[in-house]
């Protein structure tokens, strides 16, 4: 099986059925959303990718020089890496729908592989960090994206995912945005939030 640039974990799907990427967090591995995109869509093509970058043995997808401060162009490679990957798997299962849901770094990457070249039909961004503005980008109008967030999250901090929520409401992107109380954990709520997300898909 060819790895098209990431060791990835792969559950194949029907020909024509959607395609799902689900992407881990700093120190996780292909294996930690995994099972749950094969819950949240059962009859899709499930791919899990592993980061191809190492901090201090913790694998994340893309560079960075200290919290919530990326390397740029590390950056940018990866989103041209990781738009390759998700296009060829795409192709190569004959997707119906690409389909994106990543936490934490892997929302970062995910956030702006879709900010820079569009590609994802919907997507789920799980405490994501962007620190800077986005390009305009026309293509993400009517788009689903849902983020989860935190109220009190240190790492994502609220003012800059409201930020990102409203770069893409003025994209003309369908916006869907939790919150819970807590910090950078997953609860329940955004959980549930998520299955609804992907059940309206």
């Amino acid at each position: 099986m060819p790895d098209h640039g990431y060791v990835h974990k792969l559950k194949t799907g029907p020909s024509g059925s959607p395609i799902l990427f689900v992407l881990h967090g700093t120190g996780g591995d292909e294996n930690q959303f995994f099972g749950f995109g094969a819950e949240l869509l059962p009859d899709a093509t499930i791919v899990s990718p592993r980061g191809d970058v190492s901090e201090h043995g913790a694998a994340r997808f893309f560079k960075r020089t200290g919290e919530g401060v990326y390397d740029m162009p590390d950056l940018a490679r990866a989103t041209r890496k990781m738009a390759s990957f998700v296009k060829a798997l795409a192709t190569e299962h004959g997707a119906s729908e690409i389909i994106g849901l990543g936490y934490s770094n892997g929302a970062n990457i995910l956030a702006n592989v879709i900010i820079e070249e569009g590609i994802f039909d919907s997507a789920v961004l799980m405490h994501p960090l962007i620190p800077f503005r986005p390009r305009d980008n026309p293509t993400l109008e009517g788009r689903r994206i849902l983020i989860t967030a935190g109220e009190r999250d240190p790492i994502c901090p609220a003012p800059l995912t409201q930020a990102l929520a409203g770069y893409f409401i003025e994209q003309k992107a369908k916006l869907e945005l939790e919150w819970h109380p807590g910090g950078h954990d997953i609860r329940q709520t955004e959980i549930a939030a998520i299955e609804r997300f992907t059940r309206a898909s």
